[in-house]
């Protein structure tokens, strides 16, 4: 028996399609945080790439200027959990007379290891 003239055909039909609304907004949320996650490490990626490279370009103005890396309890202070290395070698051919100087700091972003090298050619002491 149909209440008020509605045909029983329909019943249920109601829940049915709230269900697969809820089904699909929570694919979607689920989505959503998994996306959210994946730009967090890519944004933790960059920022520790970031500070990598002002570490070592940092390092290339001290020993530019100053003639000495900075120090080490300085470094440690400015970007606390890098380590930098600093290697230098005479400069060849047109460089000659100048000291080619590697300044490559090493970081961590999550589980990935974060490596930028910067390189410059500095004049050589006792020479203007």
């Amino acid at each position: 028996m149909a209440v008020l003239g509605r045909s029983r055909k329909y019943d249920g039909f109601l829940i049915i399609e709230i269900a697969a609304a809820l089904a699909i907004l929570g694919t979607l949320m689920i989505g959503l945080a998994l996306s959210l996650d994946g730009f967090a490490r890519f944004n933790g990626y960059v920022l520790a790439r970031q500070r990598c490279t002002a570490a070592a370009a940092a390092e290339l103005d001290s020993l530019s200027v100053t003639g000495g890396p900075i120090r080490e309890e300085d470094f440690k202070r400015l970007w606390p959990g890098l380590s930098v290395l600093i290697e230098e070698s005479a400069g060849t051919g047109q460089w000659e007379g100048t000291r080619l100087v590697k300044v490559t700091t090493v970081g961590r972003s999550y589980r990935r290891q974060v490596k930028v090298e910067l390189n410059r050619y500095i004049q050589a002491e006792g020479r203007q």
